[in-house]
């Protein structure tokens, strides 16, 4: 399998400080051609950098995860902003709104949301959206905002398919990981086969949320096989395919030529 995209991946995460070098090496012996490595908080984004401006192959998304942004100082968002004129950053991300993990007010969240999208605006650069638990405001605020004009990726989607279909209408990507393997995932299975083909990514989310037959163990970029394989057999496609369609769409949603 060669030239899949993993559009999604955290590998400057802790949890590879043992082996980064060889979880890497494992990603592109499987086929893994590019890694949009996520930077979303004050700690991840100088490590995302790093990880960029050291591999050819891995980009940068960088932005400030709804959990994090009570932590917002004076000068981080124009930060921020100042990073979208770096030639490995492609995005910003991850940003939107979690209303599962309760650790930023709301509306701390939806403030840093809208400013966020502004800069993506200013900037010309897509975003990709973290949403937990918070799909009605996600989308009242990407259509307030005109999001639109940039649109971008709704991360590891895991929303119902009315939802999913109107972020398509607001030119966005949807893009799914591993929980989309689950044997038990119904809804996911439901939305990916529903999916245009010319709107589907697909992602890792390491070290999180790892593909059966890896559930419950630390995930990684080379396993974004298994979601593509997934994918391939909802879609009735081969996976090679599957590969091609979805790499195109990454290129084309990320202006990667």
């Amino acid at each position: 399998m060669k030239g899949i995209i993993d559009t999604h991946t955290h590998m400057d995460s802790p949890k590879f400080d043992n082996d980064r070098a060889e979880a890497i090496q494992r990603a592109r012996e499987a086929g893994v051609e590019l890694m949009f490595n996520v930077g979303f908080n004050r700690e991840t984004i100088p490590t995302t950098l790093k990880l960029a401006e050291t591999h050819p192959f891995i980009y940068a998304i960088v932005g400030w995860h709804p959990t994090d942004t009570v932590d917002l100082r004076e000068g981080d968002l124009a930060w921020i902003e100042s990073l979208m004129s770096h030639p490995k950053v492609a995005a910003i991300g991850e940003i939107g709104l979690d209303y599962y993990w309760d650790t930023s007010p709301k509306e701390v969240q939806q403030q840093a949301f809208r400013d966020q999208i502004a800069i993506a605006k200013r900037c010309r650069k897509p975003i990709v959206i973290h949403n937990r638990d918070a799909h009605e405001d996600v989308v009242r605020i990407l259509r307030e905002e005109k999001a639109d004009e940039v649109g971008g990726i709704m991360h590891c989607f895991s929303g119902s398919w009315e939802t999913a279909k109107k972020c398509l209408d607001m030119n966005f990507y949807i893009s799914f990981g591993g929980p989309v393997t689950f044997k038990n995932a119904r809804v996911p299975k439901e939305v990916l086969a529903q999916v245009p083909l010319d709107r589907l990514l697909l992602e890792t989310d390491s070290p999180y949320l790892a593909p059966h037959p890896h559930r419950g163990k630390r995930n990684e970029s080379s396993f974004v096989t298994l979601v593509a394989e997934t994918a391939a057999e909802i879609k009735g496609k081969s996976v090679e395919e599957i590969v091609s369609i979805t790499s195109a769409n990454a290129r084309k949603c990320f202006q990667i030529s």
